[in-house]
């Protein structure tokens, strides 16, 4: 019954749009499949101020989710239409922070098509704005993250030209997410365009029109209960939210440095939302085939372990450096070393963070990991092996190391209790240390030691 009244939802909504608007090259999807789709909904933001008609605020405290600071309000200094845009404004108000939050809950809700935004984002440690789908019932499901979510851009304002793209769904909660850099382009810079196209069984994400990311792998499920059927949760109508968060437990809170005024602005120039004329639901989710890879000739599950092949560190293969709230610095492959160069320790710790996704653990499996670390001056590290698709649970705890100039070697066993893994990722976080001083990383192993 609710698909029903979605449909006849979705069919005024489209009546709404002129013929001639809906076929104007102008609007037509970017570099996409959806061309022969319908343009089922717009905003242009052409007006003087937000259309309520479409668009709800949000209100909530500091602290709601996340451990984020700001207050969402209506003010009209947080959200306002000007020169064809929707801003969406964070604002510093002495030690508070405001911004604001729009939704098209029960307004303009949808099931499948191509949803599609082209938008400028605010730049500036502590700023994560999000083009984002939540489901218009959420308890139909259960709360979430049961009830499911779509991320279509998240970029974090000290990293700007990174996005990302999200699912999460499950109870347990998992992800599945993957992020997109391309030379030359920051996304606080330009305008750009992000979209994801949901059909039954599968999600595509673009930037641009490149095409960075599919997933047909998820689920549903309360605990003591069987999985829904498959394609759930995202087999019911979902509305569109923009907002602007300050701080919390991902971006980091501001900086000293953290500008405001326009650097704290998410622009929107549009919003789009396209629908063919039908879809076919009776699919079948996809069977679940572990990549498990096979260990090199000395059994070490580790790529590049002793660190004598080069690599491009911020790309999602082999291993990487990433930054996130306030830490800053470098890394390099160096003589058989993998060197990190603090600039600031940063606020959380994974601020600076070395990793190694894609590792496979066999669950029952004994398993060893070592390696050999120093530093330039005493400090500490944390080494950890994390299920970033299974809500980041642990599979070797995280565990603090004590570093020196003079090089130590670590090793720690334990058993694999999970479920089987295909994409653990090994982690070094050396934020929240109080240190500049570098750290020296060599000679990586994970082996399995009994079945």
């Amino acid at each position: 019954m609710k698909k029903a009244i979605f449909i006849a939802a979705a069919i005024s909504a489209a009546a709404l749009v002129p013929a001639w608007t809906q076929a104007a090259s102008s609007l037509a999807p970017v570099n996409s499949s959806y061309t022969e789709a319908d343009l089922v909904w717009h905003d242009e933001f052409d007006g003087d101020s937000l259309n309520l008609k479409d668009w709800n605020y949000e209100y909530h405290e500091p602290g709601w989710v996340n451990n984020e600071l700001q207050k969402y309000v209506d003010s009209k200094e947080n959200i306002y239409v000007k020169d064809g845009c929707l801003i969406i404004q964070a604002l510093k108000k002495g030690r508070s922070y405001t911004s604001g939050r729009v939704n098209t809950q029960k307004k303009r809700d949808f099931l499948y098509g191509r949803f599609e935004a082209r938008l400028k984002v605010p730049k500036g440690q502590g700023f994560l704005p999000a083009f984002w789908m939540m489901p218009t019932d959420e308890g139909h499901y259960g709360q979430w993250p049961k009830c499911g979510e779509i991320d279509i851009m998240e970029v974090l304002g000290n990293e700007t030209k990174k996005e990302y793209a999200s699912l999460h769904f499950g109870e347990p909660h998992q992800q599945k997410q993957k992020f997109y850099v391309e030379k030359g382009k920051d996304f606080a810079e330009d305008f750009h365009v992000f979209a994801c196209e949901w059909e039954p069984g599968e999600m595509r994400f673009y930037v641009d029109g490149n095409h960075f990311f599919t997933e047909h792998d998820w689920f549903t499920k309360k605990f003591g209960s069987p999985e829904v059927p498959y394609p759930a949760p995202y087999d019911q109508p979902f509305y569109l939210i923009l907002n602007v968060a300050v701080g919390g437990n991902w971006p980091g809170n501001p900086a000293g440095s953290t500008k405001f005024e326009e650097n704290a602005r998410l622009t929107v120039d549009y919003v789009r939302v396209y629908q063919k004329k039908s879809y076919n639901s009776n699919v079948q989710k996809p069977e679940k085939k572990l990549n498990m890879r096979a260990p090199d000739s000395n059994g070490n599950y580790v790529l590049n372990s002793n660190f004598q092949t080069q690599e491009d560190l911020t790309d999602q293969e082999g291993w990487g450096f990433l930054l996130f709230g306030s830490g800053a610095g470098s890394a390099e492959i160096s003589q058989n070393e993998l060197i990190v160069r603090p600039k600031t320790s940063g606020d959380l710790e994974y601020s600076l963070q070395v990793i190694q996704p894609g590792v496979p653990l066999e669950k029952g499996c004994k398993y060893r990991f070592k390696f050999d670390a120093r530093s330039d001056a005493k400090r500490s590290a944390i080494a950890a092996i994390t299920a970033p698709n299974v809500n980041w649970i642990r599979y070797f705890p995280d565990t603090r190391i004590s570093l020196s100039p003079k090089p130590k070697s670590f090793e720690f066993d334990f058993v694999m209790k999970e479920e089987s893994d295909d994409s653990a990722r090994i982690e070094f976080n050396l934020g929240k240390q109080n240190s500049r001083a570098a750290v020296y990383i060599s000679n990586v192993s994970l082996t399995k030691i009994t079945k």
